[in-house]
């Protein structure tokens, strides 16, 4: 096993150096950057407008001006390529890019003054809350609702509760995010629960008991509404899983034995089915913690990732852009080495070293 790990660590460098080149060549054919923003700014124009004409950063009109800067002075455009590090070749700038980031070296943000580690410490606690608990709470709801449907399959219970898990899976966690808006957060009916932040303006002046009260007290909508738009794929995943064991043989001949029912669910069926949707955790938590929080945060004014990765996108904050996509590679690629591992764990028969060989 060790050797594997091994060979799965070792191989984490090519994998975050070729999506980091892909992503670099991408951002380079991709039309507007920093320059042409701020050109826009000088002139009154709409930005994306102005990136839509402009033909990309690297793109320029006659005498090597920017499209989208052409009527500004060519030496404020040179001092903005050199403030911005265009003035170097692509390649250049990419292994620059790399050999900072082997230092953990993110440089600053284009706009907010601020080191790009710097800002993704202050957003992460608000991402780790809506991705913590949403997938505790999602596990905790799924696995034994999925598990009830499988023993009762085909009942009026799995008819209900699939309807319910239906509803889950085809309505996004944003329309349930408005509709908990509306219900209880000031909108039409009830005003409950805050609509902004985390945490209260006057948190640090709280006692301890208080600040876990508010706390949970903002944090409750937006997982809530995470929640119900996730669980639905889980529960279903459990309950196929736990179907499939059940019709094998051996829960055939365990039942002939006389074995209870109970310890033949959860002593023999349960680590079976359980072993795909608990080893899968590391991945569900990284995906509702980078993919899954967006519009949530957008919608209760929470500062967190998503939010930090869509202003960056659209602001052309390229340091942002590729130290956050370095960053969220590697942890997804950690974490899905765990997720391995945790196979493992639930089941020690698994030998990735065999199957690889």
């Amino acid at each position: 096993m060790k050797a594997y790990v091994l060979r799965r660590l070792l191989l984490m460098v090519p994998t975050l150096f070729g999506i980091m080149l892909l992503n670099f060549i991408i951002v380079q054919m991709a039309p507007g950057g920093p320059i042409e923003r701020f050109a826009a700014q000088m002139q009154g124009h709409d930005v994306e407008a102005t990136a839509r004409f402009a033909g990309g950063e690297g793109q320029a009109g006659e005498g090597g001006i920017y499209r989208g800067a052409q009527g500004l002075d060519p030496e404020l455009i040179a001092d903005l390529e050199r403030m911005y590090g265009f003035d170097r070749p692509a390649h250049e700038r990419f292994f620059k890019m790399i050999g900072g980031y082997l230092r953990f070296d993110f440089g600053e943000s284009f706009y907010q003054n601020r080191s790009v580690i710097d800002l993704i410490k202050d957003k992460l606690p608000v991402s780790i809350s809506l991705g913590l608990w949403t997938t505790l709470l999602v596990y905790l709801i799924s696995i034994p609702l999925g598990i009830k449907k499988a023993i009762r399959d085909g009942t009026r219970f799995d008819f209900w509760t699939s309807a319910v898990v239906i509803v889950g899976y085809a309505v996004p966690s944003f329309m349930f995010a408005i509709m908990l808006v509306v219900l209880f957060a000031g909108g039409s009916f009830l005003d409950l629960f805050p609509l902004r932040g985390l945490v209260s303006d006057d948190w640090h002046e709280l006692s301890w008991p208080a600040r876990i009260l508010d706390y949970f007290w903002h944090i409750t909508l937006p997982v809530l509404a995470m929640v119900i738009g996730g669980f639905a794929s889980l529960t279903m995943l459990t309950k196929n899983s736990f179907l499939e064991e059940i019709s094998k043989q051996y829960v055939i001949t365990a039942r002939a034995k006389g074995v209870s029912e109970r310890r033949v669910l959860y002593g023999h069926v349960f680590r079976n089915a359980m072993l795909i949707v608990i080893a899968g955790f590391p991945a569900a938590f990284l995906s509702v913690l980078f993919t899954g929080a967006f519009l949530i945060e957008m919608i209760f004014s929470l500062d967190g990732l998503g939010l930090l990765g869509f202003e960056s996108v659209i602001n052309r904050d390229y340091p942002v852009v590729f130290g956050t996509l370095f960053i969220f590679t590697l942890l997804g690629l950690i974490l899905s080495l765990i997720g391995d591992l945790m196979y493992v764990v639930v089941d020690p028969r698994i030998d990735f070293e065999r199957r690889e060989a």
